[in-house]
């Protein structure tokens, strides 16, 4: 449970738990299942079933301890005694979840090193920005996940150094525009302070400008400040005041300039073009980004290679392409440099095909929040060849995160016959809501189309879209927001 094991009546079979401070509803949870302990620090063990325990021991003992001392030196003590990991299977509906005490996660993502760091990181920091001082009403989630987000970045700055943190912070920023064209920029939905009128689901509030737009605006906050140290210290007290209570954005803005009297004295919350309320409620894009140059070493060969795949001639610039080693590169520079291709899709058909001469194979071994990536790209681009490969990665991951952005693309596409078939064998396995959920997208694909020709010779059933789609029709979406190519943790 989210709280502190106080007891274990054998007998009786009945497990008490104890939670000494107060904390929201939502952050109550409790597990149950055939689940497994090992220790992996001080103060941490992580909880998952036989089959995972020894993976997920090996990629956390020691490492969570360093993310918690290394938050404890900027933000205060950790006050919530335990901090221990559940892995939870593939089907769990969200990354992770930052209840106290027993942060939930989903399992799949033990797959990718640095995307486990991130997470766990991020679940680590809301501890303080979240758990402790909670956001009072869903209308201003970005209080919680703005400030855990720089919290997060902050921990990795000292744990990783700076080039890591800007590589990861041009990765989410990427999304975040990559979400904003899929939007528009007059999205009320892309507020800071989005207001829950009829007709707005709250669910649609889980988005990256929830995240990147709030981390933005608390980034330029602290540099308004002049250093980021004198930031850490405001963050502390800020902490200190408002723990274990429910506060919204005044109450942050306001203790911000009692902290610095010096920049209440300049206006600076009404400076031009940056007022603090057009933060909270300007539609579109952050006002200001941070400055990224410090990850240009991670990030410049990865901008030199997209610009070797865009060139002309293609034989030259693939040749030169293929000479660069993608296997020694961090996971985040991959996806990037994906993300960068899936963003100029579709491609020239022979940019697809020497593409996949030079990187599909290569890519296999990967983890899957890189094999995704390039199957989008095969799916985007009607690339056949490649087909089967989508096929075998929806039939064995079984994860929402990497399930929905295939089937949205598919439906978009061509191979919508593709998409029915592959769902039909797989959905006995699938959890309910994602169940449902790719049913709505497949029901939204389904205008009378001929079913998509391809040298695989894969066809679907005429019947089954009956049989596929029996269940009751899906409400209509309103508008919902699309997360494709988007990794959110709660």
């Amino acid at each position: 449970m989210s709280a502190t094991q106080s007891a274990y009546l054998e007998q009786e079979g009945v497990y008490q738990f104890h939670m000494e401070y107060p904390v929201p509803a939502y952050l109550v949870a409790l597990v149950a299942g055939d689940l497994v302990p090992a220790d992996i620090g001080p103060r941490s063990r992580v909880w998952a079933e036989p089959c995972l325990l020894s993976t997920a021991t090996s990629k956390l003992s020691g490492v969570v301890e360093q993310w918690l001392s290394a938050a404890e030196r900027l933000y205060g003590p950790y006050m919530w005694g335990r901090y221990d990991i559940v892995f939870l299977p593939p089907s769990f509906p969200i990354v992770a979840m930052e209840n106290p005490c027993l942060t939930f996660i989903i399992s799949s993502i033990l797959e990718s090193d640095e995307f486990l760091i991130i997470d766990v990181i991020h679940e680590v920091a809301h501890s303080w920005f979240g758990n402790a001082v909670t956001n009072a009403t869903w209308e201003e989630m970005w209080l919680s996940e703005g400030l855990a987000t720089y919290a997060q970045r902050r921990i990795t700055t000292e744990t990783y150094g700076a080039a890591f943190t800007c590589l990861e912070t041009a990765f989410r920023l990427d999304a975040l525009h990559r979400q904003m064209k899929l939007l528009g920029e007059d999205n009320p939905v892309s507020k800071l302070q989005v207001k829950l009128e009829p007709g707005v689901n709250p669910s649609n509030l889980m988005n990256l400008f929830t995240y990147e737009k709030g981390y933005c605006f608390v980034y330029y906050l602290s540099q308004l400040c002049g250093d980021p140290q004198h930031f850490d210290s405001f963050l502390r007290a800020y902490v200190e005041k408002y723990k274990f209570t429910s506060v919204v954005a005044q109450d942050l803005l306001d203790s911000f300039l009692s902290f610095f009297p010096e920049l209440k004295e300049q206006s600076v919350d009404s400076k031009a073009g940056l007022e603090f309320e057009r933060w909270l409620n300007a539609t579109g894009p952050p006002l200001a980004e941070p400055d990224l140059s410090q990850g240009s070493s991670l990030t410049s060969p990865v901008e030199a290679l997209f610009r070797l795949w865009t060139a002309e001639p293609l034989d030259h610039a693939a040749a030169s392409a293929s000479s660069i080693d993608i296997t020694k590169w961090r996971t985040f520079q991959t996806v990037l440099f994906l993300d960068r291709l899936l963003d100029g899709s579709p491609l020239p058909q022979e940019v697809v095909m020497k593409l996949s001469k030079c990187y599909s194979s290569l890519l296999d071994s990967m983890n899957a929040e890189i094999r995704i990536r390039w199957l989008q790209i095969v799916v985007r681009n009607d690339y056949y060849p490649d087909l089967y490969k989508v096929r075998r990665f929806l039939e064995s991951q079984m994860s929402r995160m990497y399930t929905i952005p295939l089937y949205e693309d598919l439906c978009t596409g061509t191979l919508k016959s593709f998409a029915l078939e592959v769902f039909y064998q797989t959905q006995g396995r699938l959890h309910p809501n994602l169940r449902k959920t790719i049913q709505q997208i497949l029901s939204q694909g389904l205008a009378p189309s001929p079913a998509a020709t391809d040298p695989t010779g894969l066809s679907v059933a005429p019947d089954a879209p009956a049989l596929l789609l029996e269940d009751k029709p899906p409400e209509a979406t309103n508008g919902a927001i699309s997360l494709r190519d988007v990794n959110v943790s709660a």
